[in-house]
């Protein structure tokens, strides 16, 4: 279960890499349906260097948003990304127990 600590040093390492002059995103699980690896209000903090804080799914879930967080840096875009059974790839990306989230993801001002 995500806890509000976590959250705290997410959105405070997002603040630390924004003052050092970072481009930075924040990708968010908004909703959740059946299995899926973390909660709603998970947070997962990208910089403009590859380096993330956080967790909003695991294995190529993960890898999909950080590169959507990338892409929103530099387009300033938000998006929603979902990802479930009804993806061709669902056992790829580790939601093949029944599973599906939805993610928002924005560029950090």
């Amino acid at each position: 279960m995500e806890s509000a600590g976590d959250n705290e040093q997410i959105l405070g390492q997002a603040a630390k890499w924004r003052d050092e002059g970072k481009g930075v995103a924040l990708a968010t699980v908004v909703s959740t349906w059946g299995s899926s690896p973390r909660p709603s209000g998970s947070k997962l903090v990208i910089a403009d260097d590859g380096n993330f804080l956080g967790s909003v799914s695991g294995g190529c879930v993960e890898g999909a948003v950080i590169e959507e967080g990338l892409k929103a840096i530099k387009d300033g875009q938000p998006r929603v990304l979902s990802f479930g059974v009804t993806d061709e790839r669902a056992w790829e990306v580790g939601l093949a127990c029944g599973g599906k989230i939805d993610v928002y993801v924005e560029r950090v001002e």
